[in-house]
């Protein structure tokens, strides 16, 4: 594994995020963890900058964990890690790099006379409430850093963990501004058990929108992905955006799957084993890169939008919760974007 000369997100400088003599390899034998390598390093930084090229709607991120056990096969963080010549496949759902300081790195960033207390967006690359959260909890320790300084930050996840820290949440939305949402692409529980295999139920993250909304933290839903010829149908959208409205989300923000390299491959290949009949389609519908034609994303976002003004889901404001980017995205951005589809 190639460690040295990595900063934040797989761009390539000096000095490197973190050098190969820091780093700690972990095997866990526990049920929850089998098969699960963790690679524990201190790094050097913790708040990244987005690339200027990104159309992401926030320029300040932090991100505890590379590599996801949520195993979505979609992800498009898979890309990054290929830079530590890993797989982007079965390593990244299997090799998590964990930054062990990140709490007390923050703390000292923030307290830094060159941090004007930007908005920091998380769960923007992989999800920060993913199971390897629950052994090293290093989100209580980063959201506590965040409430000491009244700094703005929003959370994106698909990880019912998140309830665990409710009360600090709670905390931080009297201080600051604060944004949460959770990911829920589809309530069709056979195709989660395939794609998202390694996330909790769609039904389990619904009843996290409700209990963070039932608590005073208010709690919008990206309905991500949107997956074409699988989620897509008339009657699939009704029924996860009502579901959806059932949970009390404050919002609901469509995304059609979009597949970049790295995820592209993994996703073709679960694509070929799962639904072979529907790659031609894809070829089609995919043909002009990585994301689907303009026509389609605005067609379901439009029915999407129609059905939340029929279920009183009030309308998605932008920078609402900032780390959901425009559902219309027409062609690849220059660089790798930040938000991680989970």
């Amino acid at each position: 594994m190639r460690w040295d000369n990595l900063t934040g997100d797989g761009e390539t400088a000096t000095p490197a995020l973190f050098a190969a003599d820091a780093v700690t390899t972990r095997t866990f034998e526990s049920p929850e963890f089998r098969g699960i390598t963790f690679h524990e390093v201190r790094a050097r930084s913790i708040v990244n900058r987005v690339p200027g090229a990104s159309r992401m709607p926030f320029e300040w991120t932090v991100n505890p964990y590379r590599g996801c056990t949520h195993a979505c096969v979609y992800c498009f963080a898979r890309k990054t890690h290929s830079y530590l010549d890993l797989d982007t496949g079965h390593d990244f759902d299997s090799q998590v790099v964990v930054k062990v300081n990140a709490p007390e790195l923050l703390r000292r960033e923030l307290a830094a006379p060159r941090w004007r207390g930007e908005h920091i967006a998380m769960g923007t690359n992989v999800d920060c409430y993913q199971r390897a959260e629950g052994r090293y909890q290093l989100m209580p320790g980063i959201l506590s850093a965040l409430v000491e300084r009244a700094n703005p930050f929003s959370i994106l996840t698909k990880g019912t963990l998140i309830l665990r820290d409710l009360e600090l949440l709670r905390r931080a939305a009297r201080v600051t501004d604060i944004g949460v949402s959770v990911s829920v692409g589809f309530t069709d529980s056979a195709l989660w058990r395939t794609v998202e295999p390694g996330t909790p139920s769609p039904e389990r993250r619904l009843d996290a929108v409700r209990t963070l909304s039932g608590h005073g933290v208010p709690c919008g839903v990206l309905m991500a992905p949107v997956i074409p010829f699988l989620s897509d149908s008339p009657e699939q959208l009704r029924a996860t955006v009502r579901a959806i409205a059932e949970a009390g989300a404050t919002s609901v923000t469509p995304l059609v799957l979009h597949l970049r390299p790295g995820a592209r491959e993994w996703f073709t290949a679960w694509l070929t084993r799962h639904h072979p009949r529907l790659l031609k389609r894809y070829d089609a519908l995919y043909d002009g890169g990585s994301y689907a034609p303009k026509w389609y994303q605005r067609r379901i976002t439009g029915m999407v939008h129609d059905l939340a003004a029929e279920y009183g889901i009030g309308p998605y404001e932008a920078g609402t919760h900032r780390a959901v980017p425009s559902p219309e995205t027409p062609t690849d951005p220059p660089g790798p974007a930040q938000l991680s589809l989970l």
